[in-house]
């Protein structure tokens, strides 16, 4: 089979995956009454809600131990090297590969596309990335560039030391970006992650800032695949579907499961955007709030999961675009802040929601399965503990 025809094998087979996972019609949080926090998300609730904001993914499934991907983030859809915008990086817990963020809070600046993969293939998509970015139209006088690679190890379900993701893939992710509704679950780079012992992915919500508080957009993606005691809405989850961290130490019945169900470790990245004019400096505190949001559902942090949150501003006002001495930008005062502090909670929490919920089971790398969260029993869990709302406040 010559290399075009094993390409179109491989995205075809994705996308009779990606078709099964919308013949099975999963929900998503708000649609089983899942109502995260007080602020209205956008239409799309979703990073794309952001205007200017498109996301692209390609997945990639072949044979019996590959399952993994590309996702990417395009901040607007111009020359981002030429067009840069103010971003920032915030480090949860440090056990990861996130190349080009020491430049990213050093400069307080983005000048490429976020891409998400996992782990292994860092170093063969930023190589892709900046193939893209030096082909584009006003680079051909540019010598360094500052690519933005994320990752987390979906190592149980896929086969990472075989390092399938290839320039194509890459490419794909980002020509089919674009705004809109943004598929979620196993798909892109979340199409091998796992989260809290079930399969993980993909997920994204937005929030928005009442007008009298300056009318602004947040929009949260994750790449979840981290572990701990599955929370939901502040109902046990985890607990009740005899899932969770330290359950197999706990419970002298349970020493027999794969211990890999319980995992605290494995990474979440989570992608922040706003079109509030902020700079580095807040755009890091704002970050940092999303960490909150990402204990919410019950995330340990533990010591070998890469907790990532990278965030970026879309206001025009701000774009860096390094011609002459000085520039102007409008930024907002500290005092407010709050709202959009508020709102990237409740849009992180309700993205890892999403992430889990859209997730369907995928078998891969070993016979290793792993489970999609049963609707059913999570929807009578939820109602149990009064975590469902029959109609939607906003």
């Amino acid at each position: 089979m010559s290399l075009s025809a094993k390409k179109l094998f491989v995205f075809f087979f994705g996308t009779l995956f990606l078709s099964a996972q919308a013949a099975e019609q999963r929900p998503r949080a708000r649609e089983m009454g899942i109502i995260v926090g007080v602020l209205p998300p956008g239409p799309l609730n979703a990073i794309t809600d952001v205007a200017g904001v498109a996301v692209g993914h390609a997945t990639l499934i072949r044979g019996e131990d590959v399952r993994t991907g590309v996702t990417a983030i395009l901040p607007h859809d111009g020359n981002l090297f030429a067009e840069k915008v103010p971003a920032a990086v915030y480090i949860g817990n440090g056990y990861g590969k996130l190349m080009g963020s020491t430049q990213v809070n050093e400069l307080g600046e983005l000048e490429t596309p976020i891409l998400l993969t996992s782990t292994l293939n860092v170093a063969r998509v930023a190589d892709a990335l900046l193939d893209y970015m030096l082909a584009l139209p006003g680079n051909e006088k540019v010598f360094s560039i500052n690519p933005v690679v994320a990752e987390t190890n979906d190592g149980f379900l896929n086969n990472g030391r075989a390092r399938p993701i290839a320039a194509g893939e890459v490419f794909a992710a980002l020509r089919s970006a674009s705004g809109g509704a943004v598929a979620e679950g196993s798909v892109g780079a979340g199409a091998g992650t796992m989260a809290f012992g079930f399969k993980g992915g993909i997920g994204t919500a937005s929030r928005c800032i009442p007008s009298s508080l300056g009318g602004y957009t947040v929009g949260v993606l994750v790449q979840s695949n981290f572990g701990g005691l599955l929370t939901i809405n502040g109902a046990p989850v985890g607990r009740e579907l005899n899932r969770y961290y330290l359950k197999d130490h706990l419970d002298s019945l349970q020493r027999g499961e794969e211990k890999d169900s319980s995992r605290p470790d494995g990474s979440i990245i989570i992608v922040v955007a706003t079109d509030a004019p902020l700079e580095h400096r807040n755009l890091q505190r704002l970050a940092a709030r999303a960490m909150l949001g990402l204990g919410r559902t019950g995330s340990s942090a533990g010591n070998g999961s890469g907790d990532y949150v990278i965030a970026f501003s879309t206001a025009r006002s701000n774009r860096i675009h390094n011609v002459g001495l000085t520039r102007n930008t409008v930024a907002l005062n500290n005092s407010a802040l709050s709202p959009l502090f508020q709102a990237v909670i409740e849009a992180t929490e309700e993205a890892v929601y999403n992430s889990l919920l859209a997730a369907t089971t995928v078998a891969g790398r070993n016979g290793h399965r792993a489970e999609a969260l049963p609707i059913d029993r999570t929807r009578q869990i939820l109602a149990k503990y009064n975590a469902l709302h029959t109609h939607h406040p906003h």
